[in-house]
């Protein structure tokens, strides 16, 4: 059998399709206005990426949308460290929601898993009525779950907009297979976007062997701090061990390259 290349097939997959929207993961101003200038189709705001990220402050969210011209979703979670959440963190949850659309957000992403490690059906459908108007995505939770399929009935049935996936794989070039299966099983119902990995290098190859017209990346690139005379004693954080100075903002030339990159 003839092995159709990457080109052919992103041909083949996109030719009927739309530009490519590009989600952008932020966790700074600086990040948000970059990724706007870069041509980002939308932001994910968020804090403390390094930790898979969690709830950004009110400031943050209304200094980024009060910057920025494209829609910003905000991300709703408490605390790092897996996705099961309490009484007491899903209270949390529901006020930052109200915080976020009384900021202007334009969406939410959350995710919630139950000890079982299925989508929080409950949970789920109390932050969709708090969003109200605001669609929701549902972030990689969903790649924790035993069964995928099952569980994107769940949230088309709880009327979440979007699902980020990397097909439960490690990125979502390795999920390929799985990401497609759930776009076709997804018949527009919801839409499915591809997360996990993705760079200027496979950007094209994930699209075109998924068929997902949204993709969402982080591309950052290192910042330094002017501080000088620092403790070297003092270690805060374990991202970047060797300097407690440096943080990550998002690289514009590479959001640019990939965006670029993206589209049929």
């Amino acid at each position: 059998m003839q092995r159709l290349s990457v080109s052919h097939l992103l041909d083949e997959r996109t030719s009927n399709q739309s530009e490519i929207l590009v989600e952008a993961a932020v966790d700074t101003l600086r990040s948000a206005i970059i990724a706007d200038r870069a041509g980002a189709s939308r932001v994910e705001l968020c804090a403390n990426l390094n930790d898979g990220g969690t709830t950004p402050s009110t400031g943050l969210i209304g200094a980024v949308r009060a910057r920025i011209r494209i829609p910003a979703f905000v991300l709703i979670r408490p605390r790092g460290g897996g996705f099961v959440y309490s009484h007491d963190d899903m209270a949390v949850m529901s006020r930052d929601v109200e915080v976020a659309r009384g900021e202007g957000a334009d969406g939410i992403v959350t995710g919630a898993l139950d000890a079982h490690g299925r989508v929080d059906i409950a949970m789920i459908a109390q932050l969709t009525e708090a969003a109200r108007e605001l669609p929701v995505s549902f972030h990689r939770a969903f790649d924790a779950t035993p069964d995928l399929a099952q569980a994107l009935e769940m949230l088309i049935g709880a009327g979440v907009s979007r699902v980020l996936t990397s097909g439960g794989a490690a990125t979502a070039l390795e999920g390929v297979a799985t990401i497609a299966r759930l776009v076709d099983q997804a018949r527009g119902r919801i839409a499915v976007m591809a997360g996990g990995g993705i760079r200027e290098h496979n950007v094209r190859e994930v699209i075109a062997r998924t068929g997902v017209s949204e993709v969402h990346a982080r591309i950052g690139s290192v910042s330094h701090s002017a501080t000088e005379g620092s403790s070297r004693a003092l270690r805060l954080r374990k991202p970047f061990p060797e300097n407690e100075n440096v943080w990550e903002e998002l690289d514009e030339m590479r959001m640019r390259a990939l965006i670029g990159l993206a589209q049929p």
